[in-house]
């Protein structure tokens, strides 16, 4: 020691803690927003009856669940026993101020038009976030969530688990190494929904189980009756509190064009459907959005392309050459990739991609892989994400500055929909949020119910609309809600 120069030591002993992949939590400190990968995460979790249970499954085995929060506690009471140590919450604001300095990340798993408050109010906590998709329930919400999460330096992850997996690193290597050529034209279908769509709402009034608290089920949405075809589960084909089977499976089916193909915001989007009704998401929808040119690549050009989504058993052709006798859709979804030079089909989850000519590329793999992706590969992901510092760590494959942008283009589909009685193409400002082609003049109505009857054999339709309203407000209140008095969200980050 005595031929060491102290300044050589202390040399020595900086380049060997920074070789360190493991360090104590004693030594880095939670107070720097740094979880040492020896530690384990503590995790809270809101919405735990559906998919948030699968989610916990996959997270439980590695960290530590410390609070159980469920409007619902029948609904959630498989959880509430497997997981008895975590305190367990009706009110997630209850549990955030209650908790909020031991949890180190929030798991969001509830209803689809509360998924930007409880995420965003994590979010200003400094709390990593894992939210169920579609990430939110509106155009400026989703672009909320990606500017907070910028803001705030945290760990993000949107539950579409196909993001993580080999099938659409390869969907993204092969279309990036130039083997279909340049592709104009994306079709994608699922089979959803499997849940009731297209129905009148219901007139009768339920008496609300002991065990949910309803109003906090609504949330930042108007209250209303409760009645048993909502919850559980069904709420998905509900506009007021879903975004029916676009909202439900895009996110699995959409990101692969959206990632492989560079987009970001659509310029035109219009939709189509079967029967429209104010409350009900239609039993089937097609929507169509062209996306401008974007930046070539330097394998494969980026021309303006054009986006197909359908559903409710609508689907694309059988494109030319497809075997007889082979299901289009697989894995409860199609995407159809036409390039110039070959066609590119995979599942939902962008599994299983395959050239419709047979051939096999041979694309350098420039993606990172995640092992495991669909049975808590994408989960434990983000878990690795929450132990990096914000300078060193390696995005999530879904961080939010991903799926941000990719779930404004599937709610997108959602207001070209809700908005096809104005019977025209939409012209769309994404930067501002705005359409630009809706006059002043312009008014929206309604469909409240359809009332069907047989009467002396005869069909009798009675279909009971709105009164007329100012179709730019409309569009503007599908594109950024108003919350009820009681719920706010954190203001938009500049």
């Amino acid at each position: 020691m005595s031929d060491i120069s102290r300044r050589d030591f202390l040399k020595t002993g900086a380049a060997a803690l920074a070789g360190l992949t493991i360090v104590p939590n004693s030594v880095l400190g939670k107070t720097f927003g740094h979880v040492s990968p020896s530690d384990k995460l503590n995790i809270a979790a809101v919405g735990i009856g559906g998919m948030g249970n699968a989610n916990l499954k996959s997270m439980e085995k590695t960290d530590n669940i410390v609070a159980l929060c469920d409007v619902d506690w029948r609904y959630a009471k498989p959880v509430f026993d497997r997981l008895p140590n975590a305190k367990r919450y009706y009110d997630y604001r209850k549990m955030y101020d209650e908790m909020g300095k031991s949890i180190d990340a929030v798991l969001v798993a509830t209803a689809d038009h509360t998924h930007a408050i409880i995420s965003a109010e994590a979010i200003t906590m400094g709390k990593h976030v894992y939210c169920q998709k579609p990430l939110t329930h509106s155009v400026y919400e989703s672009r909320l969530l990606t500017k907070l999460a910028e803001k705030y330096k945290v760990a993000t992850q949107m539950g579409n688990q196909g993001a993580s997996d080999e099938g659409t690193d390869l969907v993204c290597e092969w279309i990036w190494n130039g083997e279909i050529g340049e592709v104009t034209k994306v079709e994608c279908a699922t089979d959803r929904p499997i849940w009731p769509q297209g129905l009148n709402a219901p007139e009768k009034v339920d008496r609300i189980p002991k065990t949910l608290d309803w109003d906090l089920f609504c949330g930042p949405t108007e209250v209303i009756p409760y009645n048993s075809i909502y919850h559980p589960w069904n709420w998905r084909g509900w506009w007021r509190f879903g975004t029916g089977a676009l909202g439900d499976m895009a996110c699995h089916i959409l990101h692969q064009p959206f990632k492989a193909l560079n987009l970001k915001y659509p310029i035109k989007v219009q939709g189509s459907s079967t029967l429209l009704l104010q409350d009900c998401a239609p039993t089937a929808q097609h929507v169509k959005m062209i996306f401008p040119a974007r930046e070539n690549m330097p394998k494969v050009a980026m021309p303006e392309v054009e986006i197909h989504w359908y559903d409710g058993g609508m689907m694309p052709d059988r494109p030319a050459g497809f075997p007889d006798n082979k299901p289009l859709m697989t894995n409860g979804g199609v995407t159809i990739f036409h390039g110039t030079k070959d066609t590119l089909i995979c599942g939902c989850y962008g599994l299983q991609p395959y050239l419709l000519s047979g051939r096999v590329p041979n694309a350098p793999k420039v993606c990172r892989r995640v092992p495991n992706a669909m049975s808590g590969g994408h989960e434990q992901d983000w878990i690795r994400a929450c132990k990096e510092s914000p300078e060193n760590r390696v995005k999530t494959k879904s961080d939010f500055s991903e799926a941000g942008p990719m779930n404004e283009m599937v709610v997108m589909g959602v207001l070209a929909v809700r908005l096809q009685t104005l019977h025209k193409e939409l012209q769309w400002d994404g930067e501002n949020m705005r359409f630009t082609n809706i006059s002043d003049s312009e008014t929206i109505r309604s469909l409240i119910k359809d009332d069907f009857k047989i009467v002396d054999g005869d069909p009798k339709f009675n279909k009971i609309w709105t009164d007329p309203v100012n179709a730019q407000a409309y569009a503007q209140e599908l594109i950024k809600h108003t919350y009820r008095q009681g719920w706010k969200l954190p203001d938009m980050p500049k």
